[in-house]
């Protein structure tokens, strides 16, 4: 899922940033996973510490081996580490797209590491674990719509807020570079998500196969909302609305998909495609610079799940007492990830400088960070060697209309 969330935000940004948007991504899978084994694991899963955290007793992995059963007859505690090792490695990875263009590549791997350890896994123990506050109080998050998605998004919003707005957002064109690269990258996704929702059993049952259908058709159900809203507001039917809409389906079935039955996954992923669709859009209105969108598709879209699992839960439990716990759990996540990342944010920015340079920015961050290009243009350019051919004239040069709506464009 991280290299096709790589893929997907890395053919939404500007040639000139399509690496940074990969490595931003790929940084995810080296950080994540070293800080997992070292204290993460431990961290979040570890013996509880008032509701908040669990303790250190798991440092580096200590008295976990293959033999070490979750539970008589249940799954070795290192597959669910490693399982959820994976967790920890792409949430810090969807903020990511929020900041396209304009952070430093450094900076940017000093902010997660930071971020998984204040924010990431106090909040994992909250939702998931055995004495977690979350947990105790019965809030539905099968897979994650709390301690992935609203945390990731909250968190990428107390950043952009932090960094500021890239340089000529409202000036020059900001259209996707590589439209089949979003739509692999959501493939991907999509395909690994079952991974993701229908694994968090931690069995082969019908709880696993019930997600996994509910993954299916919440997703589906979500494009179509989508673009349905798309077609009536700009027109069209954009591939890039088509990949949004999947993801938005995808996010908010995570934390409610295995307790709906299939009609109620229909009715979450059809209102989180048009919602998420219309929320994508308020960046214009609310002034803030959320490059590829993961306010509107991961915190309106985990909002969406959490909430409406409330009255959509199967097995009597739906009802206004059980969606005020997942308002409560979904408020809780979102304000306390929102101000610890901010701060973060400013610390960094403080100490060594979040944002990149104007020289960079505008230059391109691929260079300055990574001293490469995504592709050799030159070689294309039709003069023998890789000389590039003559440039037509002002009048050949006509400007190609976006296909992609305005407020996907940027």
């Amino acid at each position: 899922m991280t290299p096709g969330l790589a893929f997907f935000y890395g053919g939404m940004v500007r040639v000139k940033s399509a690496l940074n948007m990969l490595m931003m991504c790929f940084i995810s899978l080296g950080v994540a996973s070293v800080l997992w084994v070292l204290y993460g694991y431990s961290l979040a899963f570890g013996p509880d510490i008032g509701g908040v955290i669990g303790n250190l007793d798991l440092v580096g992995l200590r008295g976990v081996t293959g033999e070490t059963l979750t539970e008589e007859g249940g799954i070795p505690v290192l597959a669910f580490a490693v399982f959820q090792m994976m967790f920890a490695v792409i949430t810090p990875a969807l903020m990511s797209g929020a900041l396209a263009d304009r952070v430093r590549f450094g900076a940017w791997a000093v902010f997660i590491a930071l971020w998984l350890t204040v924010v990431y896994f106090p909040v994992a123990h909250w939702v998931w674990a055995e004495g977690g506050w979350l947990y105790e109080m019965e809030v539905i998050d099968f897979a994650g719509g709390t301690a992935v998605h609203i945390n990731a998004g909250a968190g990428a919003l107390a950043a952009v807020l932090v960094v500021g707005k890239r340089i000529g957002l409202t000036r020059d064109p900001m259209r996707p570079h590589s439209l089949p690269l979003v739509m692999l990258g959501a493939a991907l996704l999509w395909f690994g998500w079952f991974g993701f929702n229908a694994g968090s059993e931690l069995a082969a049952n019908g709880g696993s196969a019930t997600m996994a259908l509910n993954t299916q058709l919440a997703t589906g159900a979500a494009v179509l909302g989508w673009l349905a809203r798309e077609r009536v507001r700009h027109g069209a039917f954009t591939t890039v609305g088509a990949a949004s809409g999947a993801v938005a389906g995808l996010v908010a079935i995570t934390p409610s998909g295995a307790h709906v039955n299939a009609l109620g996954a229909l009715a979450i992923g059809v209102v989180s495609g048009a919602v998420c669709s219309w929320a994508a859009g308020l960046k214009f209105r609310l002034g803030y610079d959320d490059s590829l969108d993961v306010v509107g598709v991961h915190l309106v879209g985990g909002l969406i799940g959490t909430l409406m699992v409330g009255f959509l839960a199967t097995g009597g439990v739906a009802g206004v007492e059980q969606f005020g716990k997942q308002a409560l759990g979904a408020l809780a996540v979102l304000a306390f990830s929102f101000v610890a990342s901010w701060l973060l944010a400013r610390l960094v920015q403080a100490t060594m400088g979040f944002r990149a340079t104007e020289s960079e920015e505008v230059s391109g961050v691929d260079r300055a960070y990574h001293a490469e290009s995504a592709y050799d243009l030159g070689t294309f350019a039709g003069a023998p060697g890789g000389t590039p051919a003559a440039s037509p004239p002002p009048s050949a040069a006509a400007p190609v209309p976006s296909p992609v709506p305005a407020e996907r464009a940027r």
